[in-house]
């Protein structure tokens, strides 16, 4: 088979290191997870699980519909181009913009590392009638060209941004990397919308909640892509420095090679491939105020959810 070679790459630059006598390859980083159409559809396929709709669509979009209204008197009705980071095919985004529909001028831009997501997004939006679907070169993005693409935007009509990062998606990156990424993008009156879970449950549950067929089948697409199949490979989760961790234990000793160079697992290794960051709701609020004075936090009943309202 054909040997990725972005994760080859990343396999070979990051190592191992070693715990204990176990040898960990940690290649947990999200520009891996959707690298090929497969993926992306693999991870719109996991959105549509049980428990991901339970935990964190339905969730996200009865607190937008309890707290819209609070939501709007803070951004006001100014023309606003809406920044959807980690866009996905844009329907966390579009729970919120369809009650802006008809109340606010405004633009959309999706940002997503997958042009899949992209384009999906874009076309969900377009089908919506809503304004404007703002094609950039830096649509197909990680979040470190976030900077220009905010600054490109501001025109003449639109000169405020709300920015939404939705789904849990916070989760997904080092806290503060991502925050200060986003606020450095940020101009004085700007928004920052939130979604994200707080989490108060049993460690069990939450590894409970990872440690699914959906999420495995999902994972495995970064491995089958550098020669590993099921026989090589077991799935496992473990809550560890307040994350979850995702990882794939060596069954047997493999080879990979590509071009001149190979790489040699040992049966025990384990390829740490996702992590999922969990903040309890006062840790997730002192968070938020390192970067932002004017933060309002909207929880859910249940506590497990909430929106954090930001502005710059």
């Amino acid at each position: 088979m054909q040997v990725n070679d972005l994760i080859f790459k990343e396999l070979i630059k990051r190592g191992y290191s070693l715990e204990g006598k176990t040898r960990v390859w940690n290649i947990a980083d999200s520009k891996l997870w959707y690298l090929s159409p497969e993926q992306a559809q693999g991870f719109l396929d996991l959105e549509k699980s049980e428990s991901y709709q339970e935990e964190i669509i339905a969730k996200e979009i009865n607190l937008i519909k309890a707290n819209i209204n609070d939501i709007l008197k803070k951004v006001g009705n100014k023309p606003i181009n809406i920044i959807d980071l980690g866009c996905g095919d844009g329907k966390k985004a579009e729970i919120f913009i369809r009650y802006l529909k008809g109340k606010v001028k405004l633009r959309y831009c999706p940002i997503d590392i997958s042009g899949y997501m992209v384009e999906k997004a874009m076309n969900r939006m377009k089908q919506l009638n809503i304004g404007e679907v703002v094609e950039l070169q830096w649509n197909i993005s990680d979040f470190e060209n976030l900077e220009n693409v905010a600054n490109l935007l501001r025109g003449s009509q639109y000169k405020d941004n709300v920015f939404l990062l939705l789904g849990n998606t916070l989760g997904n990156f080092e806290i503060n990397e991502l925050l200060y990424e986003i606020r450095s993008s940020m101009s004085k009156g700007d928004f920052l919308i939130i979604g994200n879970g707080l989490d108060n449950r049993q460690e069990k549950d939450i590894i409970a909640s990872y440690n699914t067929k959906e999420v495995d089948d999902w994972l495995f697409m970064i491995l089958s892509q550098v020669g590993f199949d099921r026989r090589d490979l077991e799935f496992n989760v473990r809550f560890r420095r307040s994350r979850v961790e995702l990882y794939y234990t060596l069954l047997r000793d493999k080879k990979i090679t590509f071009q001149d160079k190979s790489i040699y697992f040992s049966t025990g290794d384990q390829i740490l491939v996702s992590v999922s960051y969990k903040y309890g709701r006062e840790l997730f609020k002192n968070f938020m105020k390192l970067y932002f004075s004017d933060m309002k936090l909207f929880p859910s009943p249940d506590g497990a959810y909430a929106l954090a309202l930001c502005r710059a």
